[in-house]
């Protein structure tokens, strides 16, 4: 790999501005290719030495040559960098690094983290990367780029399987650390040719969707609870049971989500995870109770005050147990069991995808588990419909 080649110049441009000024460049020369980075420091031409490419007859000369030394120093420090960690060096890399002003010796997490945060990605997206990161970092600390191999990604899988981790949480984790790495190829960090997840395969298992029967959600309409901050968790919940709000999306209703259409009331937002616009007709959606949970509350938004989804979470199982369901349930329970209970009643999947606002059929289909209670009413309405032969007619013969 060639080596790029640094020299200063003065007033590259041939023109001086209005104090009769111009500036010193730090000139990257690579493959016949230039860059050139500003240095800040501007001089009139009578204190420039273009034998030497030194300031020269200045009174602070002296300290403005250690500063032009010391930034091709940078710049030489950004390149034995790369190359220590085997990355092609381009002028267009190491361009990217001064503009980002990022560290010489930045480590992968350190990288990942700077990526993340300065990305427009949703803030949800940007708390799972975040926490891979993390869960990164107390695996292995100090990653360096040249780290991330096929190997290091079947030693992170193994020690997720023994912090006791699903098959899918660590595929999750897996599938972000791909994105970080990707990104990091695209940066030219990693050299394209070494990408890890090249033969690594991901392993999944079909996930199951935790829902609520029937029976189950009548046991939480009809629980008892004297404790306000229990009731308005059981409150939102059961909202997010009628309408199919995600977490995310019930936290950030306001009065002005509630719109009237022809004199019904209607429920009118923007889901935060995918920018879907979203209509729900309240007083058509399981008898209107969510109207019902409503008018227990003034304000929508004090409604939607429930605090961090952990601590609902935690709330929601002494509910549950108060209620004696069997079940692991979280608020995104409730999205699962508007679904699946529409589905039940007859609701055609196309209109339950548009409800939960999926743009694709496919991510609704899996709500369509079959419920035992609608295998016997399904059977019923056959029996009902089929006709049973009436053997006492006479048959005439010919």
């Amino acid at each position: 790999m060639d080596k790029i080649k640094y020299r200063l110049v003065y007033n590259r441009k041939k023109q001086l501005n209005k104090q009769g000024m111009a500036l010193v460049q730090a000139e990257a020369l690579l493959n016949q290719q230039k860059v050139y980075f500003k240095t800040n420091i501007y001089l009139k031409p009578e204190h420039w030495d273009k034998q030497t490419s030194q300031v020269c007859n200045h009174p602070q000369a002296n300290d403005l040559n250690t500063m032009l030394f010391e930034f091709v120093l940078h710049l030489q420090a950004i390149e034995l960098s790369l190359w220590k960690r085997g990355i092609p060096v381009t002028l267009s890399l190491l361009k990217n690094a001064i503009k980002k002003d990022k560290p010489v010796n930045v480590t992968f997490p350190v990288f990942a983290r700077i990526y993340v945060q300065e990305s427009d990605r949703k803030r949800s997206t940007k708390e799972n990367l975040l926490t891979t990161i993390t869960v990164l970092q107390e695996f292995r600390p100090g990653l360096d780029f040249k780290d991330i191999t096929y190997t290091l990604l079947r030693d992170f899988e193994v020690h997720l399987k023994e912090k006791g981790n699903s098959v899918n949480t660590i595929a999750k984790h897996l599938r972000q650390l791909r994105t970080l790495v990707n990104e990091a190829i695209n940066q030219g960090y990693i050299p394209s040719d070494a990408y890890p997840f090249r033969k690594f395969k991901i392993k999944q298992e079909k996930g199951r969707k935790e829902f609520l029967t029937p029976d189950e959600l009548r046991k939480l309409e009809n629980l008892q609870v004297s404790d306000k901050r229990l009731r308005h968790v059981l409150d939102a919940f059961l909202f997010c049971c009628y309408t199919g709000l995600r977490y995310s999306d019930f936290c950030q209703l306001t009065p002005e989500n509630i719109i009237r259409v022809n004199g019904k009331r209607w429920l009118y937002f923007k889901s935060v995870k995918t920018d879907v616009e979203i209509r729900l007709p309240l007083h058509l959606l399981f008898e209107g109770k969510a109207l019902a949970v409503l008018e227990r509350y003034d304000i929508v938004t004090d409604f939607a005050k429930i605090g961090p989804n952990s601590e609902a979470n935690k709330h929601l199982a002494q509910l549950s147990a108060l209620a004696r369901i069997r079940k692991h349930i979280t608020y995104h329970t409730a999205r699962h069991t508007c679904a699946t209970l529409l589905v039940h009643q007859g609701v055609p999947i196309t209109t339950v995808q548009k409800l939960l606002g999926h743009t694709s059929v496919r991510t609704t289909e899996v709500y369509s588990e079959v419920l035992s209670n609608t295998i016997i009413r399904d059977l019923k309405a056959v029996k009902r419909k089929k006709k049973t032969p009436d053997f006492r007619r006479p048959v005439e013969c010919g």
